[in-house]
């Protein structure tokens, strides 16, 4: 129940960056992506929508299958650069879906559910491209978590977040794993401990997302930022994102090992030396998107 609408993609907004002209794509599962066209160059952005506004975006079992095959298609195409995550109806994801959690089903199936959730959300950090979340509205519980889980998130004045699982007798401890790597202890705490939401204003100012914009400038900035993404090369951005990750979990000492020789590795990939040479020589760099060695 992922994708915009299965079908209805009128309902996803132009391109803001039209110079020439702009485009739809159809992957497979059904999400829909933006290719931008910026005279010669072509910005491809992938855009996933959870659609299931009925039951508030829930994280059901193949909801999370259906988000899982859209994070993973064409993903190591150099046509794919950014990947946005958004959401139909006025909440953006209400967690895991509740009815799914009862006694009518086993904990075989409870089970399997929150295994294929940590996929997904470790997911997100492992892949090649960056992952926006466009939140226009409530983020619960795994909803806030798959937020969380973004490398950046953009949210609209009238969103909020929370954890209130604690309320319903069932303490959010899998979301608290993102918002523990997200916000300050004590907030993450108290979000935890008394359910209570934060306001996007305070979420921004916490930390668990990159930017508050009125919700008539959302989709503007959300490409604003995936435009400026797509101007720089995939292997580049690949290499640092996966090298961020990894020293974060890592002491001090440990992550300057590891990073200052990314940064020599950095150095002999064919669009870093492209970069390079692009900036003494005063020109625009030509990225060639290769994870391949200059020669």
């Amino acid at each position: 129940m992922l994708s915009a609408a299965r079908g209805a993609s009128e309902k996803v907004p132009p391109c803001p960056f039209r110079a020439s002209h702009s485009f739809q794509t159809q992957t497979r599962s059904g999400c829909v992506g933006f290719v931008f066209h910026r005279g010669a160059e072509c910005l491809p952005c992938r855009n996933i929508i959870l659609n299931n506004p009925g039951k508030r975006n829930a994280l059901s079992l193949s909801m999370l299958l259906a988000l899982k095959e859209d994070l993973l298609h064409d993903v190591k195409s150099k046509e794919l650069r950014v990947i946005v995550i958004s959401a139909e109806g006025p909440v953006f994801c209400s967690g895991h879906d509740l009815k799914e959690l009862s006694t009518q089903d086993d904990v075989k199936h409870h089970t399997q559910v929150f295994e294929i959730c940590a996929e997904v959300m470790t997911l997100i950090q492992r892949l090649p491209v960056p992952v926006i979340a466009k939140v226009n509205g409530l983020a619960t519980a795994a909803g806030c978590q798959l937020v969380a889980s973004c490398d950046i998130a953009v949210a609209s004045e009238k969103s909020r977040f929370a954890t209130p699982g604690v309320n319903i007798g069932l303490f959010c401890s899998t979301p608290a794993v993102a918002l523990g790597r997200s916000l300050p202890r004590k907030v993450a705490l108290e979000m935890l401990f008394t359910g209570e939401p934060l306001s996007a204003h305070e979420a921004l100012m916490h930390g668990l997302v990159s930017k508050v914009v009125p919700e008539d400038k959302l989709e503007e900035e959300t490409m604003r930022i995936s435009h400026k993404i797509c101007e720089s090369s995939k292997s580049v951005l690949a290499l640092g994102k996966a090298t961020f990750y990894r020293q974060m979990a890592q002491d001090l000492d440990t992550a300057y090992k590891i990073t200052s020789q990314v940064m020599v590795d950095n150095l002999t990939l064919r669009d870093g030396q492209e970069g390079i040479e692009a900036f003494i020589q005063k020109r625009k760099p030509v990225w060639s998107h290769a994870q391949d060695e200059k020669k």
